[in-house]
C-alpha cells in the first residue's frame, strides 16, 4: 500500500515558512511541532523568499482591465453599427 500525501493550505505553508525565516526555532523544532518533514519546510521557505518580490509588484486597488480586450470589443461594436447603418440606408430609413 502507498502512503497518502498530505495537502496543506497556502495559509499553513506561509505560516510555517515565516516561522522558519524568523529563526526563533530550528527547522527540526518547527517540523516536530507541526508534523511536517524538515525538507518540506525548507522548500516552503525557499518558495516564500523567491516569491516575496512579487508581492510588491502588484498595485493597490482595483486591477486594471485588459485594455486590448476593451479596444477589440469597441472596434467590433463600431463595425456592427456601420453594417446596421448601411442596411438601414438600403431600406430607406
Amino acid at each position: 500500500m502507498g502512503s497518502k500525501r498530505n495537502s496543506y493550505s497556502p495559509e499553513f505553508k506561509a505560516k510555517i515558512a515565516l516561522q522558519a525565516i524568523k529563526g526563533e526555532q530550528s527547522i527540526n523544532e518547527i517540523a516536530s511541532a507541526h508534523g511536517v518533514h524538515p525538507n518540506q519546510i525548507l522548500i516552503w521557505k525557499k518558495e516564500l523568499v523567491e516569491g516575496a518580490d512579487g508581492i510588491f509588484d502588484r498595485k493597490r486597488g482595483k486591477k486594471p482591465k485588459n485594455d486590448m480586450n476593451d479596444t477589440d470589443n469597441l472596434l467590433r461594436q463600431i463595425g456592427q453599427l456601420q453594417i446596421e447603418i448601411e442596411w438601414l440606408k438600403k431600406k430607406g430609413f
